[in-house]
């Protein structure tokens, strides 16, 4: 799953002036179904202030959008940007479960229990053993 890059932003990134925004825009472009699932777990995040985290936990349509999704959480640079144009930090489970928690919770008991192996098994169905 590879991005889509104009050759606008290849130029710019050869220069050294590609900005945050154009890589972002690259992202949202190119990984269509990522960008929408990340998008409404920081807006649930948003929506429901009282909440620990925003999260989108359905699973992806097909192998395509599974790949894109697996594709934005597991680069380092693709994941960063997303959590910088969001405002958040993201984690993620079984192919699907993506939360979005505001930067000062990285350090709370509900994030660290999310991100443990304890909550991982918690998270698991039969159902979801091919992702």
């Amino acid at each position: 799953m590879s991005l889509d890059v104009p050759t606008a932003v290849i130029d710019a990134a050869q220069r050294r002036e590609m900005d945050d925004a154009q890589f972002v825009a690259v992202v949202r472009d190119s990984l269509p179904y990522a960008w929408t699932v990340v998008s409404a777990a920081a807006e649930d995040r948003t929506d429901r202030p009282d909440a620990p985290f925003g999260e989108h936990e359905v699973p992806p349509p097909s192998e395509a959008e599974r790949g894109q999704l697996l594709r934005a959480l597991a680069s380092n640079a693709i994941r960063g940007a997303l959590e910088r144009h969001f405002g958040v930090v993201l984690a993620f489970q079984n192919c699907h479960r993506v939360a979005a928690f505001a930067p000062s919770a990285v350090d709370s008991e509900i994030y660290r229990e999310f991100i443990s192996p304890r909550g991982q098994v918690l998270n698991q169905t039969p159902e979801l053993r091919d992702c």
